[in-house]
């Protein structure tokens, strides 16, 4: 059976506009969970989407599901797969990326394989996924889940979830999370900018961050 949920509704575009701001990396300087693992990595080099979570959950052999979603898909979702523990299967490939770009689809973060990678490269498409297969999945008629929460690299995602994904890796966030990460996130950049120009002008790291003090005030108190 296939199990077809509503759509969820789409993260605020204010919200998502913070997101864009900001360095999944720099989030984890000081944030904590939601974080995929990192075998889940992106296959541009260089890349930056948020998005609303739209969640998807595919039996390894059948890609049916997956297939109809590109009749629902809005501009701005990024399409998170729960592959099932399937890791020899690809179930995103050149056709997919070429209708998911028409329609405005912001990315894909599969738990799970992808095929085509010249064309999602030539398409400069985001996918994250674990790899790259031959073997792909078919119109089985197994069954599939849309809209349920599902667990990818080891993180929860439900639908309507922020997602912000970039070359360093893709975190999960409530959507009322966004503001205050975002906001602290801009604040942190800007200040490693500054952090920056002074080094430009010869200060020394280590007396700039601390970490020396740090260590000798840790050691003082044997």
């Amino acid at each position: 059976m296939y199990q077809l949920n509503d759509m969820p509704a789409q993260v605020a575009p204010e919200r998502l506009e913070q997101l864009r701001q900001c360095e999944t990396a720099t989030i984890g300087h000081f944030h904590t969970h939601g974080f995929v693992e990192p075998a889940i990595a992106s296959m541009l080099p260089e890349v930056r989407i948020a998005g609303t979570a739209v969640t998807v959950s595919l039996p390894p052999e059948d890609g049916t599901l997956l297939n109809h979603l590109m009749r629902l898909v809005r501009p701005g979702d990024v399409l998170i797969v729960h592959r099932q523990g399937d890791r020899h299967r690809a179930c995103w490939g050149g056709v997919m990326t070429e209708v998911a770009s028409r329609l405005g689809v912001a990315g894909v973060v599969i738990d799970g394989m992808a095929t085509d990678a010249l064309t999602i490269r030539d398409k400069q498409f985001p996918v994250w996924s674990r790899g790259v297969a031959s073997l792909t999945t078919r119109f089985a008629g197994i069954g599939g889940a849309l809209n349920v929460p599902v667990s990818i690299g080891g993180v929860v995602v439900n639908p309507g979830d922020a997602i912000l994904a970039d070359e360093s890796g893709v975190i999960v966030m409530a959507p009322e999370e966004v503001s205050a990460i975002a906001n602290h996130a801009i604040e942190v950049q800007e200040a490693e900018e500054v952090l920056l120009a002074k080094i430009a002008d010869g200060a020394c790291l280590p007396d700039l961050t601390g970490s020396s003090k740090l260590i000798e005030e840790v050691n003082a108190r044997g």
